[in-house]
């Protein structure tokens, strides 16, 4: 089966650097699937998992907290605003920052900037999704 070539990187540095069959992320209107050969596409990425289905039939598990996706035909680059490998992944942490979130948003601490509450609200509940996907033996 044909390949397309995955680049992973952050502020922090590469994170995967491979060959896969299939990628998907979480883009801005969705999830998007891609495969070689894809057409051209550049598109906001949103607090979620990046999955890259290798040639050797293995998934790669991988959580973004935002970014850029860039797609060419025979490349796709994660450009994560931060990002972490599955096996970072710690899903009790996970769990205390929703909890945290969702105190901010129910007004528990004080002044409340509502937006900026909402977006660690979202990026919380990715986070914690992808470590109990981690848990059920992927990544």
């Amino acid at each position: 089966m044909a390949t397309i070539n995955v680049e992973i990187v952050s502020a922090e540095g590469e994170i995967f650097s491979g060959e896969a069959e299939m990628v998907f992320a979480p883009a801005r209107l969705g999830e998007v699937g891609i495969a070689p050969r894809h057409a051209p596409l550049l598109t906001d990425l949103i607090p979620g998992e990046v999955r890259v289905q290798t040639a050797e039939e293995d998934e790669k598990l991988f959580y973004v907290t935002g970014g850029v996706l860039e797609v060419q035909p025979h490349l796709v680059t994660v450009l994560a605003d931060s990002a972490l490998r599955a096996d970072q992944l710690d899903e009790s942490a996970a769990l205390a920052a929703r909890e945290r979130a969702r105190e901010v948003l129910e007004g528990r601490h004080g002044e409340v900037d509502l937006e900026q509450a909402q977006a660690e609200m979202v990026e919380a509940e990715a986070r914690y999704r992808a470590a109990q996907k981690l848990k059920g033996g992927r990544g």
